[in-house]
């Protein structure tokens, strides 16, 4: 069954619930789902709603015109999806398939409310992983002493597979800033840390020096400061003190697939709406 779902960010203000519920109702739709959530702080309101698409006595385009006067008179940031078109998600890795791997079975398995288009890497190492599952793979190798050009050609790739989101399972490049830009809200990342704890490379080296009793990862929006992008999903796992760094890795790899995984889902659903740098997840 095909579902519409409105997304909606707006100051608060006195019966939005009430006006979005009966604008719905006026025009047919039944509603499967919906959350709401003020943010006191900023006096910000946010609303999820999923709405039977054949229970709608107009179009996709006549709700879009229709809905955008309530939408300039609350001065509403708003959009609505329709889940019978799968979002097209490219994979970008370097030489650690876990995470890879990880997606492309969930792909595989049809777990995924999404369409993975292909497997972008700047090492040869992952394309007999995509080409199992096959999936397109692409390689743009990247060179400290050509690495602005190079940058240039992977951000060219990244436009050819024209996705609609990117995901950076450990791809262990810095993402430029205009590709942030342009990309915006649409990059997603795992961190082998819980941020903002160790950010960087080589966390579990530093955990197990700092005998941390927990680690964890993080998966969070890209943005052009580095690691610091609006946090999606977190999860960790207990260790002690006989526990190594290869120990702490192994151990982490897990919990990287897991929460990337669940940040990429909660995307793929139109679950998470952005306030300034963090997240209001409707899960």
């Amino acid at each position: 069954m095909s579902v519409y779902r409105l997304l909606i960010s707006c100051p608060d203000a006195h019966g939005l619930v009430a006006k979005v519920s009966q604008f719905i109702f006026e025009h047919n739709g039944n509603i499967k789902e919906a959350h709401h959530h003020l943010d006191d702080q900023n006096k910000r309101f946010f609303m999820r709603i999923e709405i039977e698409s054949s229970s709608l006595s107009c179009s996709m385009d006549e709700f879009r015109t229709d809905f955008s006067s309530l939408g300039d008179q609350y001065n509403m940031a708003w959009h609505i999806n329709d889940t019978a078109q799968l979002k097209r998600i490219l994979i970008m890795g370097s030489k650690s398939s876990h995470c890879v791997a990880d997606l492309l079975h969930r792909g595989h398995e049809l777990e995924l409310e999404g369409e993975i288009i292909g497997v972008l890497s700047n090492h040869q190492r992952l394309s007999k992983l995509a080409s199992w599952y096959d999936v397109p793979f692409k390689q743009v190798s990247i060179s400290k002493d050509t690495k602005e050009s190079d940058i240039a050609k992977m951000s060219e790739a990244v436009d050819e597979f024209d996705p609609d989101v990117i995901v950076l399972a450990r791809y262990m490049q810095i993402i430029p800033e205009d590709m942030c830009k342009q990309y915006e809200g649409k990059i997603i990342n795992i961190h082998h840390s819980f941020l903002p704890s160790f950010v960087g490379a080589n966390p579990y080296a530093r955990a197990a020096e700092r005998g941390v009793k927990l680690i964890g990862a993080t998966c969070h929006y890209v943005t052009a400061n580095l690691d610091e992008g609006p946090i999606i999903e977190q999860d960790v796992v207990r260790v002690d003190h006989a526990d190594s760094a290869d120990d702490m890795k192994k151990m982490g790899q897990d919990i990287e697939k897991i929460t990337l995984a669940k940040g990429l889902q909660y995307h793929l659903e139109d679950r998470v709406l952005t306030c300034n740098n963090k997240t209001i997840v409707f899960s």
